[in-house]
Formats: C-alpha cells, structure tokens, sequence
C-alpha cells in the first residue's frame, strides 16, 4: 500500500497536475471572504460580490454551531445554520441547482473549526442533512463544497466522514493519496516563507519559496491560498502572479471591482513597433526654428507614457527626447482644465475659462499661431486623429463661448489662416446652418477632399480633408495609419513653402480611453501617437530647421499603474476619475530652440516659446 501511494504521488508531482495554472487570470471567483461573519451584512455581501469561497470561525456552544472568531463574541441567533447553510440552500435551488446564477461559477464554504471537531463535525453533518445535492459534489458537480479547516481531525481520520466535507491541509504534512482525496484545498500561513508587507514586491528568495510551496501543492492536484496576507491591490495582483488560487480579502467588494473590469484595465502588446533613432545633430542648436511641430497627446500624462512604454517591450520615441520640461494646465477659472482652455493656452498665449474656444476669459477673440504666423508667410495645418471641430485643434482656428458648438466652430474656420485642415466631423461644414459655409471656403481657394486617399494624391497647398466618421474610429477598431498618412502628407506640402510652416496634429483619442477609463482603449492610442513622434523626429533630422514639440493639453483619468513588465510588454492600471486631472503634463521638444522648453511653466508659456523659436523680424 505504502509504495503504491508513492508511486500516485510521484505521478502528480512528475505530471505536474494541478487545479489551476499559475498562468490562468483570476477573476472575482478566486476570492476568498476571509472572516466573513464580520461584514455588515455576514454571507450576502461576499456572495453579491461574487467571491468563490466564503469562510466562518464556528463553535460548538449547547447544541448548536455558533459563528464567531472568539468565544467572548458568541450571539444568540448568530447560527451556522441560519446565517450561512439556510440562505444558500435557498440561492442553490432559485439558481436551478447551481451555487450563483452563472452555472459555471463555483462556491465553497470554509468553515474554520476554532475548537472541539469532535462535537462540530457531526453537528454540522446533522445541519447539511437532506440537503447532500446542494453541499456534495460526488452527488452534483455543481454543488457548494463544503471545506473544514482550523482545528480539523487528524489526516488519518478523513476517510471516517462522509463526501459532504472536505478539509484544508498544510503543505507539510505528508498525506497518502486516499488523504488528498479528502482535501479539498491546501493552505498556510505566509508568514512561514517571508516577512513581505503587501507593498512592491517580495525578495527573490521569498518569492522562490511562495512559488515553490504553490508548485508543491498545485502537483498534487489541489488549489492553494496564503493566510494573514496584506488586502490591497497591490498584494493581490502579486499573489496571482505567484499562482495562488485563492485571495483572501475582508473587502470582497473593492476585490470584486479589482476583478470586475480587468478587460479594461489591463493590456498586453502583441508584438513591439520600432521607434526611431534620432541623430540629434540639429537638437538644441542655438537657431532660429523655420518649421514648428506642435504634438498633442489629447489627456496623455506621465502615466499614459508609461504605460506605452512598458506595453511596447521599453521602448518609445518620446523617451529618445533629451529636453523636457512639465507644463502646468490649469484654467482661468479653475485648476482642472479642459482640452478647449488648455488648447487655447498653447494656441494663442492666453489663459481662459473651461469650453472656450480662443477668446480670453471676458469672451474676447484672441489670435492663434497660424494667425500670428501667416503675415509672415508661414502656412499652417491641423491635424487630428478625431472630430477636427473638437475643442484641441478647433482652438487653433476658431473662437467660440462653448466648445459644442462644432456648426459655428467649423464657420470659423472661413476666417482664419489654416492652409491644411484634417479631420472628421464633416457634417459640421457640409451640414451648417450657413449652407453656403463650404461655397465661401472653396472661394478662398480651398479644396475639398472626403478621404485620405484623394488627400495623398493631391498636390494643392491649400485642403480641408473632411472625413467620415469611421475614419476615425479608434485604432482597436481599425483607424489604422490615418495620423501618420495626414501628418506625412501634410508635411509633404507644406514643406514646398521656403518660408516655413507650423504643424499642430492631434492624438484625440488617448483621452477618449481615459474617460472611458479603458487602459487598452488609452495605450492603443498612445503607442498611434507616439508613431507620429517618430515621424517628427526623422523629418526634423532630415530637415535640420524644424523644432519638435510633444505634450498634452491635460491629464485624463487619474491613471496610475499597479503592474506593468516591459520584459511581457503587458500593463495593469487603475483610473481614480473619469474626468482631467490638473496633474502637469510633460513638454518634450527636440530640434533649434529646444532648451527653451526645460524647465516647469504655465502652459500659455509654449506660445511663447514657438514664437520666439521663429525668430520673426518684428512683433505683430
């Protein structure tokens, strides 16, 4: 008998058999309610959050199984029975024999015997009587599993109690196969393997000894959980990357959120785009600039280019910058800007209120770069990889009270001094109350293109490229190269101008994913826009007289990372808002006048900036 329970052990550990990969992702069904007779409200609130396995401290009190952590708090009423084996029973047989109402989720109830498994087993069997199909899984698969943990008998003794009840074993004991099938999960104390807190990450000889007991366990073919960890966020995320099963929390709420939207918050790349290598020849030369690329990442903070760079493998061409500095965006009249203030800050030197679009904080219109610039002979062009009316590029052609405006926004753009527009939100010139809008625009020599392909044919210095909609879809839906076709072209153009030209393009939609707070909706995005970086970057080294700028209007989502491994190219984060941050944005800039842009400053300061790096004859 002995060799033969060695032989089936070697088996497991040789095979490596186990319940649940080390790989797999955990979900709200791995959490563990520890304590749960604590909550507010004892089994309901971990049983709506979804949690996988419930546990409640029992003593054996006059008859009856009382649930409590210590003797002294012992309550009449707070039964086993009532609290806990009654109300599932209940949910059991509303969810037509199944523990939740998604048949494939699973449910166990731990019940930690604080003393005495001589009168609590038995007890217990005498409380479950008659309703074997809801607790034994020999009799339905789909039954709640019952495990014994704490004070349970002696492994030699499992094979006394029915299939009801499982137990919960220790790693170090040694069980024979006919024990293991009486155990129905296995845990410990991490304690035992290291003095870790919760916070970062254990030390890599810690970590060795949690995985190798998980290892250990998941070869016998059983699921495992740590006691006494840390509850956060942070521990929780590293526990399954060690491959536990089971989570203990006392919040199974904020780990049902945690779990919940992981699609969301969570992205791996499938493969690295290669950025650009800059020459740097032309980087921080003491000359005048001839062409100016302004880049705006629409909501890109400090944490979006993080997470783009550990989702493409550590790489980036905004890393390849060598002058930064951090722009402050607040508002006229609030701390938190929107896109319409912060853009309007950059475009024409002035702070102003949130949804105005280029007029001060009194409503007075204000002149914009390519206004200032276009006396001097320099040409223009707008780009955005989203609603071209919207308030970031609208900023640098329109002036309006109120950002939704897009009809009155898109009859601005008659008056102003934009050579090149691109964009979507055609219906906004094509569909304006002014039906002659598109007439008077074709008047002043611009000509209309529908699509990016007879866009790329063209050779007209003057273009408003209105698009569908759909060409502007987001890049996860299949955009595609529109940005960097619009932004080559474009260049292509405006580069015949001997004169120079300034170039403000758009990446719209890294906002769009943190106000939708999904992080592979906002990296998708960034890694698009950070593409056009590149492109930047090889034209101003071709050029040598073009300054590059790359920054943000603001910050979108309070994003923070809570895991991420260039080494995977994969990142998990959190968003604390739906809404701007005023968290101050960095301001990369490479080419002739770049040094200007070091340092902390207002964001009205980059005017500033792009005008002095033009060197003009005289102020106007």
């Amino acid at each position: 008998m002995v060799k033969s329970n060695k032989l089936i052990l070697f088996l497991w550990f040789g095979l490596g058999i186990h319940s649940v990969s080390a790989q797999q992702k955990l979900n709200a069904g791995n959490g563990h309610s520890h304590n749960d007779y604590k909550q507010q409200i004892p089994l309901l609130e971990a049983y709506y959050a979804g949690m996988g396995s419930i546990e409640a401290d029992v003593f054996y009190r006059n008859g009856e199984l009382f649930v409590a952590h210590e003797s002294s708090e012992i309550a009449p009423g707070k039964t086993l029975k009532k609290l806990y084996i009654d109300p599932l029973v209940a949910f059991f047989k509303d969810h037509g024999n199944h523990p939740y109402p998604d048949p494939k989720q699973k449910l166990q109830l731990v019940i930690d015997i604080k003393e005495d498994y001589e009168h609590v087993i038995p007890k217990l069997l005498a409380d479950l009587k008659g309703n074997e199909a809801v607790f034994d899984q020999q009799i339905n698969p789909s039954a709640i599993k019952i495990v014994m943990s704490g004070a349970v008998p002696p492994a030699g003794k499992f094979k006394d109690y029915p299939s009801v009840i499982s137990f919960d074993g220790r790693p170090a004991n040694q069980y024979t196969a006919e024990q293991l099938q009486h155990i129905g999960m296995i845990s410990d104390d991490i304690s035992h393997y290291s003095v870790w807190n919760g916070k970062g990450t254990p030390t890599p000889a810690d970590l060795e000894k949690m995985k190798a007991v998980i290892a250990k366990v998941h070869a016998m073919g059983k699921p495992f959980r740590f006691w006494a960890t840390k509850d956060s966020p942070n521990s929780w995320k590293e526990l399954e990357h060690m491959g536990v099963d089971w989570i203990g929390t006392d919040h199974p709420a904020l780990l049902k959120d945690f779990y919940q939207n992981r699609a969301k918050l969570e992205y791996t790349s499938p493969k690295p785009y290669q950025p650009y290598q800059p020459s740097y020849k032309s980087d921080g030369l003491k000359t005048k600039a001839k062409n100016v690329i302004l880049l705006i990442g629409d909501g890109m903070g400090l944490a979006q280019i993080q997470a783009g760079l550990s989702a493409n493998f550590g790489q980036s061409n905004m890393i390849t910058i060598k002058h930064l500095g951090l722009s402050r965006t607040e508002a006229s009249n609030s701390d938190f800007t929107d896109s319409a203030a912060g853009a309007t800050a950059m475009a024409t030197g002035h702070k102003t209120n949130n949804r105005y679009i280029s007029v001060d904080s009194t409503g007075k219109a204000l002149q914009s770069i390519p206004d200032i610039l276009a006396p001097y002979g320099i040409t223009s062009g707008i780009i955005s990889s989203g609603d071209i009316t919207d308030a970031t590029p609208a900023a640098f052609y329109a002036h309006q009270l109120e950002r939704s405006m897009t009809k009155e926004i898109a009859a601005d753009f008659q008056n102003s001094h934009v050579d090149i527009l691109v964009g979507s939100k055609r219906q906004s010139f094509t569909e304006n109350p002014d039906q002659k809008l598109m007439d008077k625009i074709s008047g002043k020599g611009y000509t209309l293109q529908k699509d990016l392909k007879g866009f790329v044919a063209s050779n007209v210095a003057k273009q408003v490229v209105l698009l569908n909609d759909s060409a502007t879809r987001k890049i996860l839906e299949g955009r595609g190269e529109m940005l960097k076709t619009s932004f080559l072209k474009t260049v292509e153009l405006l580069s015949k101008n001997k004169k120079g030209f300034f170039i403000m393009a758009e990446g719209a939609q890294i906002d769009h994913g943190g106000h939708a707070n999904d992080l592979p909706f906002a990296v998708t995005e960034q890694h698009d826009f950070d593409r056009l970086v590149g492109e930047a970057l090889k034209f101003a080294d071709q050029d040598g007289e073009t300054l590059v700028i790359v920054t943000a209007d603001h910050e979108t989502g309070g994003l923070s990372l809570l895991d991420a491994s260039y080494r995977k190219g994969s990142v998990r984060g959190n968003f604390s808002t739906d809404d701007h941050t005023n968290i101050m944005v960095p301001v990369f800039a490479y080419g002739p006048g770049s040094e200007a842009f070091m340092g902390v400053y207002p964001n009205n300061q980059i005017f500033y900036k792009i005008i002095e790096a033009y060197r003009l004859a005289k102020a106007k």
